[in-house]
């Protein structure tokens, strides 16, 4: 009887002790992310990548600020050929045998088309699992070359991904391209953001911070140059010679310490803060669906339609970009994602 008791032991024993050691292998393995197996060619690609790591120059951003709007040009699903000439060349300077970084693919259909935003990310050391996102999208309403809107963005993406190649810093730095910003898209399901945003949720990513560069290459010096968005009046410039960087009030300590490092950096005159989400302009670019999920996220921004003539029309062609401050001002931005991925 003994012998037969023990037996009956073991038999509901043995599951139950392997059920348990599966759950704390899970538990294990999700409270100690570090402890998972690393990329064994991460370090290769890394020293590979440094090779071709450059420091932001205006000759790279006119070049290739030529080749998106004057080559390619206006890029959007009603012109889907053009829309996947951007999204492989973006892919191609990024990645591959230019900068080295594994490219994701993150694809997603509209109707029948297929469109995808395109992630190139530099794995941190210290705190690999916080990470900082660094976006611009890539398309253009109809008609309109998109030079600043939001040529000057995606130039500013690949400049900044070509400083900082190879050269991990303590967080996680991701580089993205996003798609269908622009109407019909803006701020539903199927802008490339949203359903960026949405994935990363779902894959519970920790990203503390974000930061779309949106419209960021035109200046005036003349008074007056600058509209006031509605509710704001008293309390913004009225001269055209500065950056915003926008958050809302649950960024608004990101957007201070990136206007803080971003003025020190390029002596670009700068405002920044956290914004009402209602008020006009606040919420117009991909950092309004990081904010719909629950993430920190700062727009950098010359404004847009409140100081720029040309925007969403066929006069935004490159003649009208200052590429002496759009320079500074993506050395000062690389001065705000060091800031934010050492702290």
């Amino acid at each position: 009887m003994k012998e037969g008791a023990l037996i009956r032991s073991l038999i509901v024993a043995l599951p139950t002790g392997l059920l348990v050691l599966g759950v704390g292998a899970m538990v294990f393995t999700h409270m100690n992310p570090k402890e998972k197996e690393a990329d064994p060619n991460e370090k290769v690609r890394l020293e590979a990548a440094s090779l071709n790591r450059r420091p932001i120059t205006q000759a790279d951003l006119e070049k290739n600020l030529a080749i998106l709007t004057e080559q390619i040009g206006e890029r959007h699903l009603g012109k889907p050929d053009a829309l996947e000439q951007a999204a492989i060349w973006i892919e191609s300077t990024m990645g591959g045998a230019n900068l080295v970084y594994q490219i994701d693919r993150h694809a997603y259909s509209v109707g029948d088309q297929e469109v995808r935003n395109l992630i190139a990310e530099l794995p941190g050391k210290s705190r690999r699992d916080e990470i900082v996102v660094i976006g611009a999208h890539y398309d253009t309403v109809p008609g309109c070359p998109g030079a600043n809107d939001n040529g000057t963005g995606v130039v500013a993406l690949l400049s900044l991904a070509k400083a900082f190649a190879g050269d991990p810093q303590e967080r996680t730095v991701r580089f993205v391209a996003f798609v269908n910003e622009e109407p019909p898209y803006f701020q539903t399901e199927n802008m490339g953001s949203h359903q960026y945003a949405e994935r990363c949720s779902a894959r519970r990513d920790n990203i503390v911070s974000m930061l779309s560069l949106e419209t960021i290459g035109y200046f005036a010096d003349e008074e007056g140059s600058q509209r006031v968005p509605e509710g704001l009046e008293g309390d913004f410039p009225t001269t055209g010679n500065f950056l915003a960087f926008v958050g809302n009030q649950g960024s608004r300590f990101l957007a201070d310490s990136a206007k803080t490092a971003f003025t020190f950096s390029s002596g670009i005159p700068a405002i920044g803060g956290g914004f009402l989400e209602g008020t006009p302009g606040v919420s117009w670019s991909d950092h309004w669906s990081f904010w719909k999920f629950g993430y920190p996220g700062v727009m950098v921004t010359d404004t847009a339609p409140y100081r720029y003539p040309d925007y969403h029309k066929p006069t935004d062609t490159i003649d009208k970009i200052d590429f002496s401050r759009f320079t500074k001002s993506v050395e000062g931005i690389e001065a705000v994602i060091r800031v934010w991925a050492n702290p």
